[in-house]
């Protein structure tokens, strides 16, 4: 990574903030999908942290505007932003299904899966860090690793939990239901993965 000034450094510092805004909506999720009492509220507050989010997006991408020079490329400060934000969007809608399909209980399955969001969110952290003291970091990639060996096991639970859905047993109602909550939940955990991606190419372009 080249020397930048502390200005210009200020979008490392915008994407770790936004990590922890994600990281708290991810939080605000499992809580929910284990508890489902006063979801309502509860999908409010991930409403309001998503709006947080927007407002994030919004001002590195205006800071991009105004930057003469950058820390790294400008299309991939842009996608960054714009793919942590898809991580909030996703964690939003899956929220919203709850209220919207008037979902009391939680699957086994679904409860595993949130706590791979809330894990895979907070790595998301550290490789922010990581990512801002690039050039001497010894922990970036491992970051990486992680983040898409959580990936991973989300894509087994996934399969498996749609697997049970269509074993014949599960009234078609709640087949609709599951499987689009499975969807976006999916969707969150191959977003998270995207920024890693996505940060792994900046990095090996800038080596």
């Amino acid at each position: 990574m080249a020397r930048i000034s502390p200005k210009e450094d200020k979008f490392y510092d915008m994407f770790i903030d936004t990590a922890h805004l994600i990281y708290e909506a991810a939080e605000r999720l499992d809580d929910l999908l284990n508890n489902l009492d006063d979801v309502q509220n509860k999908v409010r507050q991930i409403e309001e942290i998503e709006h947080k989010g927007d407002k994030q997006a919004h001002d590195i991408l205006e800071q991009l505007n105004r930057s003469f020079i950058t820390p790294l490329d400008r299309e991939d400060i842009y996608l960054i932003a714009k793919q942590m934000d898809d991580i909030i969007d996703n964690i939003e809608a899956t929220a919203h299904r709850f209220v919207m399909f008037n979902v009391s209980t939680a699957t086994k399955d679904s409860l595993i899966l949130g706590k791979l969001i809330v894990s895979s969110c907070k790595e998301l952290i550290s490789l922010m860090e990581e990512l801002k003291n690039a050039r001497k970091s010894t922990k970036l990639s491992e970051k990486i690793i992680e983040i898409n060996r959580l990936e991973d096991d989300g894509d087994q639970i996934f399969r498996r939990a749609v697997t049970t859905l269509f074993n014949g047993e599960t009234p078609a109602l709640d087949v609709f239901k599951w499987h689009e909550i499975y969807d976006f939940i999916e969707q969150t955990l191959d977003a998270c993965e995207e920024v890693a991606n996505t940060v792994e190419g900046v990095v090996m372009k800038h080596a």
